[in-house]
């Protein structure tokens, strides 16, 4: 066989195998696209559960206070009812 033969024929079965691992890379790509769009939007919804979080904790601290000044002024209440004779 000569040079030219050889190299036609390297050329050849050269084909397939790069077809096939370029068929595989994409697939490859496909796969990491996907997963990395999934990380990507896990991350998003952590990310809005926190904020959401700490929106809640300052409204429940709101609401403790509230709550809080409300049994003083009950209490304060009671008291004033018990000195002018009453039952509370």
């Amino acid at each position: 066989m000569d040079v030219a033969t050889i190299t036609a024929l390297g050329a050849l079965l050269a084909s397939p195998v790069m077809a096939a691992a370029a068929i595989y890379g994409s697939r490859g790509a496909a796969r990491a696209t996907r997963e990395g769009g999934a990380l990507t939007g896990f991350n998003s919804l952590t990310d809005q559960l926190q904020e959401e979080r700490l929106e809640m904790r300052a409204e429940l601290a709101t609401l403790r206070s509230d709550l809080a000044a409300e049994k003083a002024e009950n209490s304060r209440l009671r008291l004033l009812v018990t000195q002018l004779g009453g039952t509370p």
